[in-house]
C-alpha cells in the first residue's frame, strides 16, 4: 500500500451487541456456549466423515469442507466479539479490520459455492442415478472445492484491495460486532463509488448466481420426485437433500432479508441480529441438522459412540 493511500485512523471501535450492561455476563456464555458447539460440532462431522469409510462419497466430501468453512466463519468474528463482551476499551486495529473483513467475505462466499456444488450433487444423484459414479467422480469434487476455493479468494481480494485505497478521516466507530464492509464503507471520505460497483457485481457471481443454480437444481429434483410412483421412493429422494435443503433456506433467507429488503438507515440492530443469525446460529445449527436428518450420519455417530464405549471398558 503507498504511504499516500493509507487511512489516517490507528483502529476503529466495535460498538457490539445492543446488550444492557448488567446482561453482559449472560449472554458472554451463551455466546461461548454456542461457539464451542460450533467448534466441537462441526469437528465431530469432519471426524465422522473421515473415519467411517461409508461415508467417502461426493455428498460428504463436501459437507466436510463445509463443516471446515464453518468452524472458521464463526472463527472470524466470535472470538473477537466474546474478548470486546469483556473488554471496556471495545477496539481493532486497523490491520486486523481489514483481516478480519477478508475472511469473512472469503468463508461467506466459500460457504454459497460449497452450497451449490452440494445441491449440483443433489442433482445428479437424484435425476441421473445411472450416472451418478460416472459424473461425481473424485477429480470433479475436488475440481468443484478448488473452483469454491479460488473464486471466494479472489473476491474476497478485490474488496480488501479496494478498501485499502481509501482513506478514514472521520469518525472510526463501527456500529456492528465486527468489520462488515458495508459499515467500512460508511465511514470512509474517499470515492468509494468503484467499491459499491464491485459489491454488486461480485455479488451477483458468488450470491445470485450460485443461489439460482440451487433453486434450478431443487426445481428438477422437484419435478424428478413428482414422477416417482411410489411414496416411499419420494421420502427416499426427499431425505436424500431435506439436510441441505435446510441449511440452504437458513443461510441465504437471512442473507436476502439482510442485504436484499430495504430497511431504514437506523436500524443497525436488526442488521446485527441478521448478521449473528448467518455468523453464528447457522453454522451452530448445521452440525444438528446433518446428524438428526440423516441416517448415514446417525449411524456413524453410533458406531463411533460403541467403539468408544467398548474401548473404555
Amino acid at each position: 500500500m503507498n504511504q499516500e493511500n493509507q487511512s489516517n485512523v490507528s483502529e476503529f471501535l466495535l460498538l457490539g451487541l445492543p446488550i444492557p450492561p448488567e446482561q453482559q455476563a449472560m449472554f458472554f456464555a451463551l455466546f461461548l456456549g454456542m461457539y464451542l458447539t460450533t467448534v466441537l460440532g462441526n469437528l465431530l462431522i469432519i471426524l465422522l466423515i473421515r473415519l467411517d469409510s461409508r461415508l467417502h462419497t461426493p455428498m460428504y466430501f463436501f459437507l466436510s469442507h463445509l463443516a471446515l468453512t464453518d468452524i472458521s466463519f464463526s472463527s472470524v468474528t466470535v472470538p473477537k466479539m466474546l474478548m470486546n463482551m469483556q473488554s471496556e476499551y471495545q477496539s481493532i486495529t486497523y490491520a486486523e479490520c481489514i483481516a478480519q473483513m477478508y475472511f469473512f467475505i472469503f468463508f461467506t462466499d466459500l460457504d454459497s459455492f460449497l452450497l451449490t456444488s452440494m445441491a449440483y450433487d443433489r442433482y445428479v444423484a437424484i435425476c441421473h442415478p445411472l450416472l451418478y459414479t460416472t459424473i461425481m467422480r473424485e477429480g470433479l469434487c475436488v475440481f468443484l472445492v478448488a473452483v469454491s476455493w479460488i473464486f471466494s479468494c479472489a473476491s474476497a481480494l478485490s474488496h480488501t484491495l479496494l478498501l485499502a485505497q481509501l482513506s478514514f478521516c472521520r469518525q472510526n466507530t463501527i456500529p456492528h460486532f465486527f468489520c462488515d464492509l458495508g459499515a467500512l464503507l460508511k465511514l470512509s471520505c474517499s470515492d468509494t463509488s468503484l467499491n459499491e460497483l464491485v459489491i454488486f457485481t461480485v455479488g451477483v457471481v458468488v450470491i445470485t448466481l450460485p443461489l439460482i443454480c440451487i433453486l434450478v437444481s431443487y426445481g428438477r429434483i422437484g419435478a424428478a420426485i413428482m414422477k416417482v410412483p411410489s411414496t416411499k421412493g419420494i421420502c427416499k429422494a426427499l431425505s436424500t437433500c431435506g439436510s441441505h435443503l435446510s441449511v440452504v433456506s437458513l443461510y441465504y433467507g437471512t442473507i436476502i432479508g439482510l442485504y436484499f429488503i430495504p430497511s431504514s438507515s437506523t436500524s443497525h440492530n436488526k442488521d446485527i441480529i441478521a448478521s449473528m443469525m448467518y455468523t453464528v446460529v447457522t453454522p451452530l445449527l448445521n452440525p444438528f441438522i446433518y446428524s438428526l436428518r440423516n441416517r448415514d450420519m446417525k449411524g456413524a455417530l453410533e458406531k463411533l459412540f460403541n467403539k468408544v464405549t467398548v474401548s473404555s471398558q
